[in-house]
């Protein structure tokens, strides 16, 4: 056989080095399944629709080698040796390299010059060096190292610096290398004369007010980078390029600048879709008229329609029931149906400087909280933003909105303080929502869907007040910072989560609400939840926090069995008076129902790794807190740790995610609501009583099987949970 399949590639002695990015540089690379989707079928069959096969060519085995020790010298390793082996099997070969990698050249010393001006700092240089005295002489690390130091310069305006190694002197005997490196800023460079070319509808203007630079200013790289940057999110160009022109009549420090562009369509419609355990199936329909009105103005109009499917789909796996148990016959579908968001949006993108934006909007919407609320609304927002940095934008906003909570009365009594079916009514009413917030975001992540170096942090304050004319009146603040940290091919990445609101008191009187503890008034959308796909991942949807349990008077005053005696049930008395004692009812007879907190406290902490192809694994440990008060009381709240793992499949859209989390215990102690349904002598009314009831969702269950499937809570969603 002239040239036999490779069925594998084997190494040996492979310690210093990533054995995977080694194999990748290799010509000898064994057969394998052409993708991950077709993985079942290369278990059967070995046919060339599935199965990508590799052949052994003898001269690209024979340079393999020295592309061995050609990796292994650039990375210090300078005397590695590689023996090779071919083991036939069968009708194919095992390919083997045995690698001694030797005594590795370390880095003795590393000294920088700057000739003339002194521009970088000591401690800056010491950061971007990626070379380090003591470790093996990495001539891709010096590389690096000169880049970096490069843009430094360029960043501070020296774009005709020169870098460069002087020496290396390598010591073979002592297995030592001292490295010099120079740095020459030479001088600061300005921005002379901009020209564009390639328009056609867009004006000249418009794309120089798009530009970070202008003539005069200090030539950067941040600059360029910018403006190169924004022409491309403006949605005006296919293409855009930003270059030096060259122009012997000016000096080396004035760099004219050309601007050449391809313009882009200047409308765009956009249909996209998702899914998720908990929302079902979302469309979304996107229209974009780019330079409305010149200027780089643009005009998005956006239809968004969720909980598709929902009846059908509701309570089948995967999909988690969004329609728990309720008090009133009419509340059973209400989840169930669509959920939906419109929106009209003017950006105007340069105001007083190309890093300022206005945007203008106008929205209405109906959006739901699984099992808790369902909100509606519409209004109107104007926001100012101004960006930093790159991917660092603060904003202003004022947005007005006529809104309405639709839940149950035991919602209202619960979280609101107000069990009176008759002052319920006044918060089931239309109502303003009118914040003004400040927000800030940042992200400095490598990469969008598999982020392995960097962070991410948002921060938001809001305040509604008589001032911004707001019914609802509070005082809210909230944060997350997510950190990555590379291992290999592998990633960490782990996130903390923080957030506090208060009632202003003023709320009760603003809503119309006359009886009930005014500081209980919050607008749902305000409080705080845990559980789901990007929370605490062991609960489902909102699930972790402050909840009670619901059950219909008709349940308390059933006789039940308590350790082994038959008992009689509660009286309509002992339920008025709340001295009902619910011990013994069925837990089947019970809904818990999440109230949200005024406290938030959340951490989350991920090893992420790759398996296969586009496949990665995930192991997970999620916990939270959730209480009342002030947040130095969140201790006293609900909370839990779970643990868990999952799978991810990357896709040039997004990533696809299956998360299972584990509830460690099921058995809490939750306070009880109940209706009593109206009669002739008085109105219907909640009633919350004294005890508390030892709630187990798997009472009177030996199965051991569902015993253990009910500590498991499945997501399926796109994105990664953070």
């Amino acid at each position: 056989m002239e040239r036999p399949e490779v069925e594998d590639v084997e190494f040996s002695g492979v310690e210093s080095v990533d054995e995977e990015e080694l194999r990748d540089g290799l010509a000898t690379q064994a057969s394998g399944c052409r993708s991950v989707l077709l993985y079942p079928f290369c278990l059967v069959s070995d046919h060339r629709w599935f199965v990508e096969k590799s052949f052994l060519d003898y001269n690209e085995f024979q340079r393999d080698v020295l592309r061995i020790r050609v990796f292994y010298w650039r990375r210090g390793y300078r005397e590695a040796q590689v023996d090779t082996s071919v083991v036939p099997d069968d009708d194919a070969v095992i390919i083997r390299f045995a690698v001694t990698e030797g005594r590795p050249t370390l880095v003795s010393s590393i000294t920088v010059t700057q000739e003339g001006t002194r521009v970088l700092e000591d401690g800056t240089i010491e950061d971007l060096m990626q070379l380090r005295a003591g470790r093996p002489l990495d001539l891709i690390a010096l590389d690096s190292s000169l880049v970096l130091l490069r843009e430094e310069l360029f960043r501070r305006g020296y774009s005709d610096a020169e870098i460069g190694t002087d020496t290396i002197l390598v010591d073979d005997e002592g297995y030592a290398a001292a490295v010099r490196v120079s740095i020459a800023p030479r001088w600061q460079s300005r921005v002379g004369q901009i020209t564009v070319r390639g328009l056609q509808h867009v004006s000249a203007r418009t794309v120089r007010r798009s530009l970070e630079l202008d003539s005069g200013d200090l030539f950067t790289r941040n600059g360029l980078l910018a403006s190169q940057r924004a022409l491309y999110e403006s949605g005006l160009f296919r293409q855009a390029a930003i270059a030096v022109v060259a122009d012997e009549s000016t000096p080396d420090s004035i760099k004219p600048l050309q601007v050449t562009v391809r313009e882009a369509p200047l409308r765009a419609v956009q249909l996209s879709g998702g899914f998720n355990t908990v929302d079902f199936i979302q469309v979304e329909q996107r229209f974009t008229k780019y330079d409305f009105l010149g200027g780089g103005r643009r005009l998005d109009a956006r239809v968004a329609v969720g909980n598709l499917l929902a009846p059908q789909l509701n309570g089948v796996f995967p999909f988690h029931d969004v329609t728990p148990t309720s008090l009133g016959d009419d509340e059973e579908d209400r989840f169930l149906r669509p959920n939906w968001r419109v929106s009209l949006e003017f950006t105007q993108p340069w105001l007083f400087s190309p890093r300022n934006a206005f945007a203008a909007a106008g929205f209405a919407h109906r959006r739901s909280a699984p099992g808790i609320y369902i909100d509606r609304g519409y209004g109107a927002s104007v926001t100012l933003t101004r960006r930093l940095a790159h991917r660092a934008p603060v904003s202003l906003s004022y947005r007005v909105e006529v809104t309405e909570v639709e839940a149950g009365d035991v919602y209202f009594c619960q979280s609101f303080g107000v069990c009176e079916v008759a002052t319920i009514q006044a918060l089931r009413q239309r109502q303003r929502l009118a914040p003004v917030s400040l927000s800030y975001f940042t992200d400095r992540s490598n990469e969008i869907f598999f982020p392995t170096r960097g962070y991410v942090a948002r921060a938001d304050a809001e305040h509604a007040s008589a001032f911004t004319l707001s019914n609802y009146r509070y005082n809210r603040v909230s944060g997350e910072y997510a950190r990555y940290f590379s291992v290999g091919r592998s990633a960490i990445a782990a996130r903390v989560r923080g957030g506090w609101v208060r009632n202003l008191v003023s709320t009760a009187e603003a809503l119309g609400v006359t009886r009930g503890p005014a500081e209980a008034i919050l607008h749902p959308r305000k409080r705080f939840y845990a559980g789901g796909s990007q929370s605490v991942r062991g609960y489902g949807e909102n699930q972790l926090g402050p909840r009670v349990l619901t059950v219909s008077p008709d349940a308390l005053m059933e006789p039940r069995v308590v350790a082994g005696d038959t008992i009689a049930g509660c009286s309509a008395a002992d339920i008025v008076s709340r001295t009902c004692d619910p011990t013994g009812v069925p837990a089947d007879r019970f809904q818990p129902r999440p109230i949200g907190g005024t406290a938030l406290i959340e951490a989350s902490v991920e090893y992420r790794f790759p398996l296969w192809e586009e496949f990665y694994g995930a192991i997970f440990l999620d916990g939270a807190l959730v209480g009342e008060g002030a947040i130095q009381n969140v201790t006293r709240g609900a909370g839990a740790l779970t643990p868990g793992a999952g799978i991810r499949y990357a896709t040039p859209a997004g990533v696809i995610r299956v998360d299972l989390g584990i509830r460690p215990t099921l058995v809490e102690r939750l306070p009880v609501v109940t209706e009593i349904p109206a009669d002739s002598t008085q109105a219907a009314r909640i009633v919350r009583l004294d005890d508390r009831f030892r709630y187990d969702p798997l009472e009177g269950s030996r199965s051991g099987i569902r015993q253990v499937l009910n500590r498991l809570q499945l997501h399926l969603s796109i994105g990664q949970a953070f």
